[in-house]
């Protein structure tokens, strides 16, 4: 055999080692945290039309719940009166089945993305409290009775609170009255006995909110209604929310009996917009190259400081176990995050465990590591 040859086998066997590691599967998350906690993904259409079948992949592969992101929306699956779109919803809870999911229905209750026609009569004039609440009502046992013993979890009021932990000013609250949230976990519950039942919230780490959200929490409890669970939304930064201000909320929320779910988790890299903290959709800020710094790519320095933070807060997640049921992401890799497009839009931000090629990041193996700890 001349060198020729040698060489030949020699690369070309080299090379088949090298596309073997390329595509060796990193260990499946929801296996490692199993004994722990669920971990989920959100997904929309473009996920369940296979659009990007890797995206697919990472979902059915790591995680074991899904949350859809818009399908069960008011605006989406309720846009007119006497008028439903149940097509994507179906597709989503069909997908669920299909894979063995548990299934997160998001959301039934919100002050956004709800079709002005619910509130206001033609004439723009608000509707009697006894239609609203006729709506409301007929809404919920529409939607969660359609996918009675289908969904295992529903998101029934989104974001009530305002950040001083008072009730949020909405529609629901101005015609209704606060008992709003009770008619709507009342509802959920009459359509679906056996669904759980959560309230989600941005920013219910800090001190005030959270304690705001005891507050209206216990009341609800102590009357009897039918709340399981509080989501705890994860929309975060590498230097928010403060630790502690997280471990004491989470055990403010378990001293109520509740289970907690670490909700929407996604972590931004990027520079703080007039210091915005969470997820009110309404706090747009205007784009600016300086923040935008890692267009060409995450620098490794600020790669490394997103897994630590990753790191330290799967700690935390594991140290409340007992009460922590799931931890779902907002997306499934960096360039299917809202975060690119919030609270600026057009910047590129790296907030989840998988980039933009599909490929598990340094924070992967962090929170994968965390877990051996």
């Amino acid at each position: 055999m001349n060198l020729s040859k040698i060489i030949s086998i020699l690369v070309l066997t080299c090379l088949a080692a090298m596309s073997a590691l390329a595509i060796s599967p990193a260990p499946a998350l929801k296996d490692i945290y199993e004994p722990h906690f669920l971990l989920g993904g959100a997904i929309g259409t473009h996920i369940l039309d296979e659009q990007d079948p890797a995206l697919s992949e990472i979902l059915l592969r790591h995680y074991n719940s899904a949350t859809n992101e818009n399908c069960l929306k008011w605006e989406k699956v309720h846009p007119r009166l006497n008028a439903y779109d149940f097509e994507p919803s179906d597709q989503f809870v069909r997908f669920c089945e299909q894979h063995d999911l548990f299934t997160v229905g998001h959301v039934l209750v919100w002050h956004q993305q709800t079709p002005d026609w619910v509130y206001h009569t033609r004439a723009g004039n608000p509707v009697p409290r006894e239609l609203l609440v006729q709506r409301l009502q007929e809404h919920i046992a529409t939607v969660v009775g359609r996918y009675k013993g289908r969904v295992h979890g529903w998101d029934v009021v989104n974001e009530a609170l305002a950040e001083d932990g008072s009730l949020r000013k909405s529609f629901w609250l101005d015609i209704i009255g606060e008992d709003y949230l009770e008619i709507a976990f009342r509802a959920a519950h009459a359509a679906d006995p056996q669904a759980e039942l959560y309230y989600n919230d941005f920013n219910m780490a800090n001190p005030k909110k959270a304690r705001g959200a005891v507050r209206m929490l216990k009341k609800l409890l102590d009357k009897g209604v039918p709340v399981h669970g509080v989501g705890l939304q994860g929309h975060w930064g590498l230097a928010y929310p403060d630790l502690q201000n997280l471990r004491a909320s989470i055990e403010a929320y378990r001293d109520l009996g509740l289970k907690i779910m670490i909700t929407e988790l996604d972590i931004s890299v990027l520079p703080n917009a007039f210091k915005h903290q969470g997820a009110e959709i309404s706090d747009i800020a205007r784009y600016s190259m300086t923040l935008d710094p890692y267009t060409d790519g995450l620098p490794d320095s600020v790669a490394k400081a997103l897994a630590d933070r990753y790191a330290t807060l799967f700690e935390v997640f594991l140290d409340y176990s007992d009460t922590i049921s799931r931890v779902t992401f907002w997306g499934l890799n960096d360039g299917d995050n809202w975060k690119n497009n919030f609270p600026v839009r057009g910047r590129t931000d790296y907030p989840l465990l998988f980039d933009r090629q599909n490929q598990p990041k340094e924070a992967f193996f962090a929170v994968l590591d965390a877990a051996g700890k």
